[in-house]
């Protein structure tokens, strides 16, 4: 060891041992030592750390073991020339020597200077950054206290923390400069250490940069010597714990430059260095042990040589220590964790480690608690033998239970996990796990609210999944009959949560006027017709064939857990809440809630269902008792009731009637119902009406645009100004349209200097009425083209446009004006005007189109392209049309994708004429959608698909889409969906099978993609099962688009489905045969629960009979075999959940057809269908218990399992009669096991205290401590007992285990120790520095 020590400080020269000794420099950074995690990116630094004796001491050290003989002139470092090479090839001149040790010795003292400049540097960094620390502290503690009192102070300290990130900033700037190594020209030596590394170099030095004269930015590093040195460094005897950690630094900070160079490691000589650091009485030192361990892991093979180390001992020991040594417990966790990061790598994970963890994760005031509680679930997930054999499922439970844990959402989404599987739903207990979370709401005398709030999530995300669905409805859905009849507990807190949980759970959004409603606002006032625009949100979706509808995964599934809160008892309490609360608003969220539920009952619930949930019996019942008092307020809740249930029909376009869905035509006539004009019954008011709203308006009476009348204002122009007679009037006999339009020029500004809010946004709605109400009459049209407005809107365009010649120091139509004003609604009323032919002539004739033509060719106003782009109406053929071409094929990615998506309303958008006929005049839209399939870019090509796609709904579309005859194989996977939908049709059935795609799509799919096409489902069944994200009906923004967000929650397209529109491919599918290969496959591996690969299979043939079946020419073939019995077996006795929920969305699929109704109704299966009988595909079982029949099972108990000795530290398992030779050494363990009883636990911890006090020689015997080890990891003990029992031993005992070395007395313990290296004992003991430092000063003389 000190050999090779010697050999490195003779032949490196002060560069190498200032480079293999320098820290770096956010090692030294004080914030790096004040955060409490040990793996921030200035790696581990000990409190206190001063480097200045150390970096001298190390330096003194290395120079001073020269041996004897050694040359004096060094070797140079790689990439430099050395001033040896002529002397190898002529003879050398007299005095060279000398000359050469004069040049080092010069450098040497460079080199010093530059040394002692960078540690004043980091002096005066430290100070600054600890007077930086002192201001932010001080700022947070005057942030606390009242804003008057420290106003000055607070001054005066902001100014300090002002003027010290200054100085810090010059500091860190001088010090980056004078670490800068200096340039100088050299050439490659050998790599020295070699035996440290394999011979394989990975980043050998290159010789090609030793050009003479070069200079090279920055300096030549060698991976493999620049980890030699640190390797090096750490064998220096006898420094102080800055100096370990420091090099222990370089080396993870080397690991995270260059990750190959883990397999370069030579264990056998790297693991004994680290076991010496792990040994450290240092708690930095050990925690920087385990920081280089785990970044040294790379796989299985490196994880088994570093537990040959007897690293289980060593974390054990480490994470029962104290809350002092919280360094060095985090680092030891973090190296425990680093194991799972590695495929099979808890395979490896002891299971005493695990119930030291465990430990660590009961005490809940432990700062370690939540990690622990993570990698606890997280050995759940991988290997649950392990975590249960371990006695880790404990805390995870207590921590569901009590509500300690702040995301019990993540484990519980664990425990679903492993309920999916018989194979592990073993290892947890039936109606136990999962049914914890519902104490918070069922214990009346400890609920806390902030538990309630973490648990309602937990319970959420359980019942959105099957496996949760599943246990949770066992015992006769006791669970969830617990969580409903917690509503008749007097909590008004508790009661508003489970409200609101069962708001979440049935996906019930809450109408627009509910707000206004539970503040206590009267019905009558919002549920009047007029509202249904704003509670309605259509996104104008084209018109749908009915057997073309996607599948509603997601109300399928809110029809069955309605079902399952009617059958737990929902309406009956709700209506007890409604009638028992005194809480006027809980009073009115409960009955919004039951006339909500009403209303979903009769849309998606069969109608065995729905009607007896009407009739309400229990609150007939108490309002027919006319003696009791009770009755007055069972009326009112009828009354109220009946009300709520009023205008929610009225309100809601989908609830024309119970079960019905409305028509194509009604639904398109409902998403344009603001495209035709309202009839407004003041158009042909009368003089003296027209006059008085004129002066209501306030227009002609106040100057200023504030005190005007914006109401009356706007039904002035939806009215009597589309008369051309009342529009000359506004203009010639009064100032109402002078002053109006010019309240909206830019130059007045007034208009364009308001600020943009929700509130303001009425200026620009009105301003778009007004341009459109004067292009109706020709007067309007006259006096729109005189006005000066369009002239100052061109003007102010003009400035943005770079060929103009126009510019302003502050243009009209700058990024922040746009933002922050309304300039941004000038855009609107330009697309006001392209929505007209006269006012395209306007716009031609002040040339804004040729402006933006220019705007749009220099793309140097992105924002303002989108907004043009976004506002103009191209439902007329002209420039707009033009523009947004231009944009599509020549304008930058985002443009084209932003101009692709403007599409999607074009694309799918169809009118109503007056005869009742509906036009699509969308081809424009589809030939410029088909032209960007050939973008370059695929996210623009991938808009295009999907907005094709939803334009495929429209039987004429689809017909012209393959008219265009898209070429889509450039797209691949891309392009798949959208040939996909032109199967629907005969057209374009025999279009693709000219292109040979069918055969070759049918073959891919029957082998491969029906098994892939599972993962997609079940991902996009995933996504839409998740909780949406709050919805901003009113959020402002000037873009259209960003309103309509697009989200990608559909059902992805199924190959059968597609092909079983048509005759010819349903002749298709049976002459292939596939139809049967899949009922034979269901009927043979259906009820298979082993093999993963099969359920797999067996669910890709379920949803490729359930979309054939969902179609009327595929259903024939359901009855042609018997799959639908099969199907229904497996989704009421399957042992596996997942695909139990599979099969029955499956079945919903097959309920939509006339035939596979039928087949079910005969099974005992209900759906849901329209007055005609139209089926909507949402099918539940007449018997729920049939289908939630789920048995308990018999779970593995810990004594059961047997677990692989690689997940042992200890393999002899403790015998239960404990028989030692030593009475002491007996007696000590029967105090362990005394312990464990809580009437003994005192006695037996004062005993042990009095053996240790005597000097038991027991706790000096690695043997003893083998055993008591094996206790520890066999059996439960708490975390103090445990820091308790190895605190008795000897420090050095564990040292011997480690290292293997066992002895049985104090002698041999002590002849151990002198055995061990020199330093060995000098990192593990630092008072032998002195005694170390004076024999190597001897072995220099």
């Amino acid at each position: 060891m000190v050999g090779s020590s010697t050999m490195l400080s003779s032949s490196a020269t002060p560069t190498q041992k200032s480079l293999a000794s320098q820290p770096t420099q956010a090692t030294n950074s004080p914030i790096a030592a004040s955060r409490p995690s040990l793996d921030r990116d200035g790696g581990l630094q000990p409190p206190g750390a001063a480097t200045n004796g150390a970096r001298s001491l190390a330096a003194s050290a290395a120079s001073s073991y020269a041996p004897r003989g050694s040359s004096l002139n060094p070797s140079q470092p790689p990439g430099s020339f050395s001033s040896d090479l002529r002397s190898q090839n002529i003879q050398s001149r007299a005095g060279s020597r000398a000359d050469t040790y004069v040049r080092d010795k010069l450098d040497e003292d460079d080199e010093s200077m530059t040394e002692n400049t960078i540690n004043a540097l980091k002096d005066s960094l430290s100070r600054e950054m600890k007077i930086k620390e002192g201001s932010e502290n001080m700022l947070e503690a005057l942030n606390a206290k009242k804003a008057k009192q420290t106003k000055e102070q607070r001054q005066r300290v902001e100014a300090e923390l002002t003027a010290s990130n200054t100085r810090i900033k010059e500091l860190r700037q001088r010090l980056a400069d004078t670490q800068r190594p200096k340039v100088v020209p050299s050439t490659p030596t050998r790599i020295r250490n070699e035996g440290l590394l394999n011979n394989t170099v990975r980043s050998p030095p290159s010789a090609s940069r030793s050009g003479a004269g070069s200079e090279i930015e920055e300096p030549t590093e060698s991976p493999t010597f620049a980890l030699a040195e640190v390797l090096q460094a750490l064998e220096v005897e006898g420094m102080t714990a800055e100096y370990y950690v420091e090099r222990a630094n370089n080396f993870v900070d080397l690991f995270k430059r260059y990750p190959t160079l883990k397999y370069d490691l030579v264990w056998s000589v790297f693991g004994d260095r680290m076991q010496v650091m792990l040994l450290s009485n240092s708690r930095e030192v050990v925690a920087a042990g385990y920081r280089m361990l785990r970044y040294s892991i790379s796989d299985m093979a490196s994880i088994k040589k570093i537990r040959g180390l007897n690293t289980d001992f060593m974390v054990v020991v480490s994470l029962a220590k104290d809350r002092k040594a919280d360094v060095e417990r985090e680092q030891a966790l973090k190296f425990v964790r680093a194991f799972l990061d590695v495929k099979d790598g808890v395979r490896e994970v002891s299971r005493a480690v695990v119930r030291t963890i465990a430990a660590v994760a009961e005490q809940v005031e432990d700062r370690l608690r939540p990690i622990c509680i993570e990698t606890l679930a997280e050995i759940l997930l991988r290997d649950p033998a392990l975590l249960v054999a371990s006695g880790g499922l404990v805390p995870l439970s207590e921590s569901l239970a009590e509500g300690t844990y702040k995301s019990p959402e993540s484990l519980s989404s664990v425990f679903l996990y492993l309920m999916d599987s018989p194979h592990t739903r073993k290892y947890l207990r039936a109606g136990y796990e999962l049914e914890v979370l519902f104490t918070a709401f069922t214990d009346a005398l400890f609920t806390y609210e902030g538990v309630v709030k973490q648990n309602s999530k937990a319970i959420s995300s359980a019942l959105k999944s099957w496996p949760g669905l599943m246990t949770l409805s066992m015992y006769n859905f006791r669970a969830i009959g617990s969580l409903i009849s917690s509503l008749m507990l007097p909590n008004p807190t508790l009661r508003d949560l489970i409200i609101e949980l069962l708001y979440s759970l049935l996906r019930i959004k809450p109408p627009a006027w509910a707000t206004s409603y539970l503040a206590g606002r009267r019905l009558t006032t919002y549920g009047r017709v007029t509202t249904l625009k704003s509670s309605t949100s259509h996104k104008e979706e084209a018109v749908y064939e009915d057997d073309g509808t996607d599948q509603n995964f997601v109300e399928h599934y809110t029809a069955l857990l309605l079902a399952i809160f009617i059958k737990a008892g929902m309406m009956p309490n709700l209506l007890l809440v409604a009638q028992d609360t005194d809480d006027p608003t809980l009073k009115r969220k409960t009955t919004l809630l039951i006339g909500e539920t009403l209303k979903l009952a009769s849309r998606i619930l069969p109608a065995s269902w729905s009607s007896e949930l009407q009739l309400l019996p229990e609150l007939f019942a108490a309002a027919s008792q006319f003696q009791n008092e009770a009755h007055f307020t069972a009326t009112g809740i009828v009354y109220q009731i009946s009300s709520v249930s009023r205008t929610l029909y009225r309100s809601s376009p989908s609830s024309y009637h119970a079960g019905y869905l409305p028509s194509s035509s009604m639904l398109e006539n409902m998403s344009h119902v603001e495209e035709t004009p309202k009839p407004n019954l003041v158009v042909n008011a009368d003089d003296a009406t027209f006059r008085q709203l004129l002066i209501d308006s306030g227009v002609l009476g106040h100057s200023n645009p504030s005190k005007w009348n914006w109401d009356v204002i706007q039904r002035i122009i939806e009215g009597p100004l589309l008369n051309g007679k009342r529009v000359e009037e506004a203009i010639k006999a009064s100032k109402f349209a002078k002053r109006l339009v010019g309240f909206y020029r830019p130059f007045k500004f007034k208009f364009s200097e308001i600020k943009s809010t929700r509130n303001t946004q009425k200026y620009v709605r009105v301003g778009c009425a007004l341009i459109q109400t004067l292009l109706q009459t020709a007067e309007g049209t006259k006096y729109l083209s005189d006005n000066k407005l369009l002239r100052q809107i061109a003007e102010c365009l003009a400035q943005c446009d770079p060929t103009s010649g126009l510019t302003a120091q502050y243009p009209m139509f700058s990024r922040d004006r746009l933002t922050d004003t309304l300039c941004g609604g000038y855009f609107p009323i330009i697309g006001a005007l392209s929505s007209d032919h006269r006012g395209l002539q306007m716009l031609e004739r002040w040339r804004i189109f040729n402006m933006m033509y220019h705007i749009v060719d220099f793309k140097q106003r992105p924002d303002l392209i989108k907004l043009l782009l976004a506002t103009l109406d191209y439902s007329l053929q002209g420039h707009p049309r033009v523009l947004l071409s231009k944009a599509l094929t020549a304008g930058t990615k985002d443009m084209r994708i932003h101009a692709t998506t403007i599409l999607r309303k074009y694309a799918t958008r169809q009118r109503v004429t007056p005869t009742g006929q509906i036009v699509s005049d969308s081809k424009w839209a589809i030939q410029l959608l088909v032209t960007q399939l050939y973008d370059p870019d695929v996210e623009v090509c991938a808009t295009s698909v999907k907005i094709l796609e939803k334009a495929c709904n429209n039987k004429a579309l689809l017909e012209y889409i393959v008219e265009c005859r898209p070429a889509l194989d450039h797209l691949g996977e891309i392009g798949a969906p959208l040939l996909l939908r032109f199967l629907s049709t005969s057209i374009g059935y025999h279009y693709l099978d000219g292109l040979d795609y069918i055969s070759n799509e049918m073959d891919d799919w029957f082998l491969g993609r029906n098994d892939t096409y599972v993962g997609l489902i079940e991902a996009s069944l995933a996504r839409s099962f998740t909780d949406p994200q709050e919805d901003q009906p009113h959020r402002l923004s000037i873009y259209e688009d960003d309103l309509d967000t697009d989200q990608d929650n559909h059902v992805p397209p199924h190959f059968y489905r597609e092909l079983s529109r048509t005759k010819e491919g349903c002749k298709l599918l049976e002459d292939k045969g596939h139809f049967e290969e899949f009922a034979m496959t269901i009927r043979e591996y259906g009820m298979q629960s082993e093999d993963p690969e099969l359920i797999t299979k067996v669910k890709g043939c379920l949803w490729a009979v359930g979309n054939v079946g969902s179609m009327e020419l595929g259903a024939p073939f359901l009855e042609s075999t018997d799959v639908v019995e099969h199907i229904i077996k497996i989704a009421e006795s399957h042992d596996v959940f997942s695909l139990r929920g599979t099969a029955f969305f499956v079945l919903g699929l097959i309920s939509r057809s006339t035939h596979g109704l039928e087949i079910l109704s005969e099974h005992g299966w209900e759906s849901c269908t329209t007055p005609l009988g139209i089926s909507l595909g949402l099918c539940v079982p007449s018997n729920l218990s049939k289908l939630f029949s789920c048995k308990p099972w018999k779970h593995e108990i810990p004594a059961t399992i047997k677990l692989p000795d690689t997940q042992k530290t200890i393999l002899e398992f403790p015998p239960v009669e404990i028989k030692e030779e030593d009475e002491t050494n007996q007696r000590i363990l029967e105090l362990m096991t005394e312990l464990g009883n809580m009437v003994l636990y005192r006695k037996a911890k004062a005993e042990l205290f009095q053996l240790r006090h005597k000097k038991a020689p027991g706790f000096r015997q690695p043997a003893l401590f083998r055993k008591v080890m094996a206790m520890m990891e066999c059996h439960h003990f708490r975390l103090p007992d445990r820091h308790l029992v190895i605190e008795l031993f000897d420090k050095s005992v564990l040292r011997h285990v480690v290292f293997g070395e066992d002895s049985s007395d104090e002698s041999a313990s002590s002849s151990g120790d002198e055995q061990r290296t020199e330093r060995q004992r000098s990192i593990s003991d630092p008072a032998e520095l002195e005694k170390i430092t004076a024999k190597a000063y001897m072995a220099s003389l």
